[in-house]
């Protein structure tokens, strides 16, 4: 298949852990610039997914081209194409904002690194809490400083696995400011997410997991939330 246009592109991946089959021949396309969001429920597989497009897990069988680097050969240039963001922000609490992004800057070699990190950190809006303690946050302030974490160096794409988890209202409105903003840069983002209210939203195509199996997918606009909802209940099947 010609994969030109797209920045990820998975042919027949599955993982095992064990005896457990927790990714089975997933196939999936996500073009340049593109917002997917995959649902499915605690243990589809999302988490997986995500980890194996990020290089931080082994895929057992497969391809996969990220940016178009396949990731079993070139792990390192999918690093340095890839931003991470979960529900846990991978801050050190007792350094603070300013502190922490320099040094994730610096551990990807950017020359500028302090100036950087003081860029990103006014993107996300905490430019008054640039020299405040990380412990001090709460958990939105975190996840945005997540988010400056995952783009100081600019990458690509983004993979968002479960970014709503501890997030309040307030939160969640902030985050999602952020998430339109990312994709108004031309950004390929695929975030994985059981919050169907949010993701939807956000999305130009959505695709539901279950069992480390792809059961539904459909661009956004030929969908609505209220179907979408039912579509997601009548097709999930709980792991077991």
């Amino acid at each position: 298949m010609d994969t030109t246009g797209f920045d990820i592109h998975i042919d027949g991946l599955s993982k095992s852990f064990g005896s457990l089959q927790a990714l089975s021949g997933i196939d999936l396309s996500v073009g340049e610039g593109e917002f997917l969001t995959i649902f499915g429920p605690n243990g589809a597989g999302k988490t997986t997914l995500l980890r194996i497009l990020s290089s931080l897990t082994k895929p057992t069988a497969g391809r996969i081209l990220v940016a178009g680097h396949d990731i079993r050969i070139e792990p390192q240039k999918i690093r340095e194409s890839v931003g991470f963001i979960s529900h846990q922000p991978f801050l050190y609490e007792s350094l603070s904002a300013f502190e922490n992004i320099r040094f994730f800057a610096s551990m990807y070699g950017i020359s500028n690194a302090e100036e950087k990190a003081t860029e990103v950190i006014r993107k996300v809006g905490l430019e008054n809490r640039t020299h405040d303690l990380v412990r001090t946050f709460s958990s939105g302030m975190k996840q945005r400083l997540a988010v400056a974490r995952a783009i100081v160096h600019d990458p690509r794409i983004l993979l968002l696995d479960e970014p709503y988890s501890g997030l309040d209202q307030h939160g969640t409105r902030i985050f999602n400011e952020m998430l339109k903003l990312l994709k108004t840069q031309k950004r390929t983002i695929l975030m994985a997410t059981h919050n169907i209210s949010e993701g939807f939203e956000l999305s130009d195509r959505v695709a539901i997991l279950s069992n480390g199996k792809f059961v539904f997918e459909s661009l956004t606009n030929e969908l609505e939330d209220a179907k979408f909802t039912d579509i997601y209940f009548e097709k999930v099947v709980k792991p077991i």
